[in-house]
């Protein structure tokens, strides 16, 4: 397959057109950026783990009836999509205290929110993606109240697979974020799904496996990155046996 011309190009991922005009070609690049593009370095090989790893999970998602965009893989960083009329929201769920909202509310770091937390922010490099609530995503007219409602149901759900799946492999799923796109009358979820979307902490040692990692020089985020692919293909290997 040929890979079109190019239609968006995001801080690690290129979107290009494809041979069909229901499908995109998304291209994980090697970059790697922090604290809203300030920081930014690349590092071979990490384009690849985190396609491995969101193909992965739009797969096992798909298998436990979440839609996806995914189709399938063409290289080893480079993914078949759906073509999606993407909303321009963050959805982020959070299991723990971590990160921003430590800074802006009386949370602290690894406090257990039980409910789940889920919070939103409008996209916008430029204004720093600001949070909004329900009732500025209806005036905006990003999602109706039913979408709205869906895509928060959806959401949980995607956290609970994700969260027990994770335990599984001695990890804490501290907190994630997704969008989701329109494809007619659906909401799909789309963008990726990996270490760089979501923050995941060793049960027992605290120690970080995500973009943290990268952001306050924790230590090699490659390797980071390549003990949780690890963990993914052997949690595989063990279901082959």
């Amino acid at each position: 397959m040929e890979i079109g011309e190019l239609i968006y190009q995001g801080k690690a991922k290129s979107i290009y057109k494809s041979d069909n005009d229901d499908e995109l070609i998304a291209l994980f690049r090697d970059d790697m950026t922090a604290f809203n593009g300030e920081k930014h370095d690349q590092f071979s090989g990490k384009g690849v783990y985190n396609a491995t790893v969101s193909a992965f999970f739009f797969d096992y998602l798909e298998k436990h009836g979440i839609k996806t965009h995914f189709i399938r893989m063409i290289d080893e960083k480079t993914m078949l999509v759906s073509k999606l009329e993407m909303i321009p929201l963050e959805v982020i769920a959070r299991n723990r205290a971590a990160g921003s909202i430590t800074k802006k509310l009386p949370l602290k770091e690894g406090q257990v929110l039980n409910p789940p937390v889920i919070v939103t922010d409008y996209k916008d490099d430029a204004k720093g993606d600001p949070a909004v609530n329900d009732d500025l995503i209806l005036a905006l007219g990003l999602l109706t109240r039913d979408e709205l409602n869906e895509a928060r149901r959806t959401t949980l759900e995607i956290n609970k697979l994700l969260y027990d799946f994770f335990d599984e492999l001695g990890l804490v799923l501290v907190d994630f974020k997704i969008e989701f796109g329109r494809r007619g009358n659906e909401i799909i979820l789309g963008d990726e799904i990996s270490m760089d979307s979501m923050r995941l902490w060793d049960k027992e040692t605290g120690e970080s496996f995500d973009k943290d990692v990268y952001r306050f020089n924790k230590g090699d985020v490659m390797t980071a990155y390549a003990r949780v692919v690890e963990k993914i293909i052997n949690w595989k290997k063990e279901q082959i046996k």
